[in-house]
């Protein structure tokens, strides 16, 4: 299968290309804007495969898009490009209304019209997956799952946004016969993941003696999924899904944001051991506006009628990513510099 994979120099997106490419041997072809959170370091692994190209477009750009599926005749769309850090939004929501929506509406346009050109087993074939979050549905009390007919209840520019993308999706399937299918995924961790993020910041500001900060009192709960194992569940979804369909995605491991920054101290005591403690740095600042108490998906209907299941939990796959954190380096370290530098910047301003 050839693939368009958007936003493949992004996390998720990465790994989504990775496993094309290495496990697969599918061809990825990666469109990405290569902003702040696009890094073709990512794809270092498979940047000389004959089975991965990269297309720098916007999706806003509507001419851009056309000529990239005239050139690649895709089989298929991954649709992973999106603004998506939720303190971003709140600072700067604009961005988030222009590429989440806007482009995803050009997306499914150009996506539409060159399925409709297709001969008649190729438009059988073609699928279009919509990749949004769990944030969609806003916040859970104590109990329950989030499940593909919770009502969305977004309270985030970002969440907002990105909830808007699953009802053009849906909408295209509706009125136009389109063969999309949604996914809705909590939380992903892993390697390459950016280092503003929770769990890469957490690690790195362990290993630089920094302050590990956490909102309000560290009782957000989030449901955590291997990087991974997300980017296997979304080709299984984007064969084997059915049209018009959501599927959850998530891996069983509700953690509160204290819990998975003591996780992460403890591992690094065992593994790269100082006088003092690491969580010896926790600190707590103020919430965020809006913050979400709890997120968790039930990825029943993934499991059963698809018949993937996470292979990570959440401990084995902590270690993983801080080990590769360890042995990475090269990666990490120039973003962070690059962080570090845009924020002295903004405080000059």
């Amino acid at each position: 299968m050839k693939i368009i994979v958007t936003g493949g120099a992004g996390f998720i997106g990465s790994a989504v290309c990775r496993h094309l490419v290495k496990d697969l041997g599918h061809t990825a072809i990666n469109l990405d804007k290569l902003t702040y959170a696009g890094n073709l370091s990512t794809l270092k692994e498979i940047e000389d495969s004959p089975n991965y190209q990269f297309e720098k477009v916007d999706i806003c750009d509507r001419a851009a898009l056309d000529d990239v599926f005239a050139k690649h005749q895709p089989d298929a769309v991954m649709h992973l490009a999106a603004e998506s850090h939720v303190d971003r939004s709140i600072t700067g929501a604009a961005d988030f209304i222009q590429t989440n929506i806007i482009g995803t509406f050009n997306l499914l346009e150009v996506s539409r019209a060159y399925w409709l050109g297709l001969r008649p087993t190729d438009k059988e074939a073609f699928r279009f997956l919509n990749v949004s979050t769990d944030e969609v549905y806003g916040s859970l009390g104590a109990e329950g799952l989030f499940e593909e007919t919770t009502p969305y209840d977004p309270s985030s520019p970002y969440s907002a946004s990105k909830a808007s993308a699953d009802h053009l999706a849906n909408a295209w399937v509706e009125t136009y016969g389109f063969p999309a299918v949604i996914s809705n995924c909590s939380n992903n961790y892993g390697p390459y993941h950016l280092p503003e993020k929770l769990i890469p910041l957490v690690i790195l500001n362990a290993l630089d003696g920094q302050p590990l900060p956490i909102y309000g009192d560290g009782s957000n709960v989030r449901d955590w999924l291997y990087v991974d194992d997300h980017a296997k569940a979304l080709f299984t979804i984007l064969t084997k899904g059915r049209i018009g369909q959501k599927y959850n995605v998530g891996g069983r491991n509700e953690r509160t944001n204290l819990e998975v920054v003591n996780r992460i101290c403890a591992v690094l005591d065992e593994v790269r051991p100082k006088n003092n403690p690491y969580a010896d740095q926790i600190t707590y600042v103020t919430d965020r506006p809006g913050h979400d108490a709890r997120y968790a998906i039930d990825a029943t209907k993934l499991e059963t009628e698809l018949g993937w299941k996470a292979e990570e939990n959440f401990e084995t796959g902590i270690e993983k990513t801080i080990k590769w954190y360890l042995d990475n380096e090269w990666w990490w370290s120039p973003l962070r510099k690059h962080a570090a530098e845009r924020k002295g910047e903004l405080k000059d301003k």
